[in-house]
């Protein structure tokens, strides 16, 4: 199994620019950040981690201030192009938390993020990162959400940005949003995976700088969400969550997470018995990442044929599997799949609380309740679920969840009569 323990020792190497090198997860081979795109190990394809020469404290972060770059301490520049993002609400939910029996359930919101999704905390790093190669065009592949978000932050930078969307799989409400802000949108004819695919090989031809997860960069925006649920549990309650429930797709941010935690680990400001326990959860008709936890595999076996209503996380080929596998494992999580149905009953149930998520998000609580019934997770737990994007995204499916309008005659008794049934 790759082992990615950071060491608080770590030299820095000789390619390191101002304490920040890249390091391949399965050789070791470190590699210059800013010299030249990269996004995988040259000399053997593997994944690629952001690493310093110091790890952050939570006194290193800054007093003032709000959202990603509040933790500069930890990122690779002071500042980024910015809208500004992070800074998400941590919802209380008490009926749901007692419907579910958790000692307590908090929900991470990160649909409150200036495009409506996590993916805004990866793109204000990652387009500052583009900015500082001197790249002409960004690309992306997306399921909706990446696209938005590349499209929004590329706008605010001056770049030209680059979509590739699987033809009548993305929710309307993410293409008009990458439209509006002026990218340019490719539909091609294939899953996700396939647009990844075709987008990964523009970006080693140099036609692109690429900005799906597969860049480390990207990821080093999204640990932040890690770092506000750590402080915010820890001044609401005195302690850190036992458990962190999220949607997987691409796995970025359950890699992203397990990296700001095994950050705070070494640099000493996080007991390696506090970090929560990572647990993913899939959507039953996308879920080669359930697949392999199940089966103790070390990689995920991709899958060629995805279908879920959940189109955020209609995805067979987890591309980060490599780094969030281990992160579920060594922090004693787990995974597992949902049914469709189960998802927009979670969502209904999220709903009824005042929190609007779209299909994907709420994979989190049907898988929490899933696993809660299994007594795989305890009563007395503290649970944080991460929903990931706004309701707003996915419109058509909000609609098909909720409750159908009522046609009424235009009179007031008329309407009170419908009211009272009669």
């Amino acid at each position: 199994m790759t082992d990615l323990t950071l060491a608080r020792d770590e030299p820095t190497p000789d390619v390191a620019a101002d304490g920040t090198w890249l390091a391949c997860i399965e050789c070791g081979a470190v590699h210059a950040p800013f010299d030249a795109p990269i996004y995988r190990c040259p000399d053997c394809s593997g994944l690629l981690e952001a690493r310093y020469a110091e790890y952050p404290t939570f006194e290193t972060f800054a007093e003032e201030g709000r959202g990603v770059w509040r933790y500069a301490a930890s990122l690779p520049f002071e500042s980024g192009v910015s809208l500004p993002e992070g800074d998400t609400p941590l919802h209380a939910v008490p009926r749901l938390e007692d419907e579910i029996g958790t000692r307590t359930l908090r929900i991470k919101h990160e649909g409150m993020n200036p495009t409506g999704s996590f993916k805004d905390r990866g793109m204000t790093v990652g387009v500052r990162v583009a900015a500082e190669l001197g790249v002409g065009r960004l690309a992306c592949a997306s399921t909706g959400n990446t696209s938005a978000a590349l499209a929004a932050y590329g706008g605010r930078g001056g770049m030209q940005t680059l979509v590739l969307l699987p033809a009548g799989k993305v929710a309307a409400g993410k293409v008009a949003q990458a439209s509006l802000h002026g990218a340019r949108i490719l539909e091609v004819d294939g899953n996700f995976d396939a647009c990844l695919d075709i987008v990964a090989e523009l970006a080693d031809r140099g036609e692109a700088y690429l900005l799906n997860s597969l860049n480390p960069f990207r990821l080093e925006g999204q640990k932040t969400i890690g770092f506000e649920i750590l402080e915010r549990y820890q001044a609401d309650y005195g302690r850190y969550p036992d458990r962190i429930v999220l949607p997987v797709g691409n796995a970025g941010n359950t890699a992203a997470l397990y990296k700001a935690f095994r950050e705070l680990v070494a640099s000493g400001a996080l007991d390696a018995e506090d970090v929560p326990k990572l647990t993913g959860v899939q959507a039953a008709g996308a879920a080669p990442m359930v697949e392999a936890i199940e089966e103790g595999a070390a990689d995920i076996e991709r899958w060629e044929s995805v279908e879920t209503r959940a189109t955020a996380i209609r995805i067979g080929n987890p591309v980060n599997a490599r780094k969030a596998l281990p992160g579920i494992r060594k922090t004693g999580g787990t995974a597992v799949a949902v049914a469709d149905d189960e998802i927009t009953d979670a969502q209904r149930a999220l709903a009824s609380e005042g929190v609007g998520v779209e299909p994907a998000s709420a994979a989190s609580v049907a898988g929490l309740r899933k696993l809660r019934e299994a007594g795989v997770v305890e009563s007395d737990e503290d649970v944080v679920c991460l929903t990931t994007g706004h309701l707003l995204k996915d419109p058509d499916a909000a609609a098909a969840a909720g409750t159908e309008p009522e046609p009424v005659p235009n009179d007031t008794d008329a309407v009170l009569d419908h009211l009272r049934g009669e």
